[in-house]
């Protein structure tokens, strides 16, 4: 299980308010490549779902610019909806009430929320059990919390092209591995983690593929992790640039590229 509270790039809130997350455009560019995804998983209808017993108030935490709290606030009308994120940035056009707080330290009284959402963003703690632990509080008895993360064979064909791109521009047969996000806090493992704080861990796998026949989607993908280049230990213009070459002669070849993709929702009660 990889949940260190060890300070990297990705868990520096000054690289998370900065570069990463100033905007949303960054996080729009990765999840891009998902509109080429069979089947296509609507996650804030599956979180929206998720919520139909609860009452009161529900706090997205990591909410990003606001993507699922705009479903919620047309499907659950009933539910008092505030957004939360580190960044002050990506908060500008969230169209409900909003803090910003990070994960491990919220601005809520104990047992003050209906639920609280947590979606593709744990990984991002300093210190995982202890951001868990915080969700866990503020949430009432009774309340949910629901969770996503990717696993960690999620897209392993973006793993195998960055690391033979990178290869490629430091002359060496296999380069370093690409940033992933997901493998501080991996779908295999969540499970286990949030049994320390909750009597219910209720998982949603959602696998699927994504097909291209055109390099861009795949290189806007990658590019979105540019905040994190220092962390990927080789020169990423020039790595991007030999992806890009790769996926160019393989679609010619093959007609597409197919990324094969597994994340999941988790249900904590």
């Amino acid at each position: 299980m990889t949940h260190s509270a060890e300070p990297s790039a990705t868990t520096d809130p000054a690289v998370l308010t900065g570069a990463a997350y100033r905007d949303g455009s960054g996080l729009a560019a990765r999840r891009s490549l998902y509109d080429w995804q069979t089947p296509r998983h609507d996650l804030p209808g599956i979180v929206a779902e998720a919520l139909t017993g609860v009452r009161g108030a529900v706090a997205d935490v990591g909410c990003g610019s606001g993507a699922v709290l705009r479903r919620l606030a047309q499907a659950r009308p009933d539910l008092t909806l505030i957004g939360v994120d580190l960044s002050a940035g990506i908060l500008s056009g969230v169209p409900v009430p909003v803090a910003v707080a990070d994960v491990e330290h919220l601005p809520f009284s104990d047992g003050r929320l209906g639920a609280a959402l947590a979606l593709h963003m744990l990984y991002h703690a300093r210190d995982i059990p202890a951001a868990v632990a915080e969700l866990r509080r503020v949430v009432a008895p009774g309340g949910l919390v629901v969770v996503s993360t990717n696993s960690g064979t999620d897209k392993r064909e973006l793993d195998q092209l960055w690391r033979r791109a990178s290869g490629d521009v430091l002359g060496v047969p296999e380069g370093p591995s690409r940033v992933t996000l997901s493998s501080r806090f991996r779908l295999e493992d969540a499970q286990v983690l949030l049994a320390d704080h909750f009597a219910s861990v209720r998982v949603l796998p959602l696998p699927g593929t994504i097909t291209v026949t055109d390099p861009e989607p795949v290189i806007a993908h990658l590019a979105s992790y540019r905040a994190w280049a220092a962390q990927a230990g080789v020169p990423f213009d020039a790595t991007i640039q030999r992806a890009r070459e790769i996926l160019d002669e393989h679609i010619r070849t093959n007609g597409c590229f197919t990324i094969t993709c597994l994340g999941g929702i988790l249900i904590c009660a």
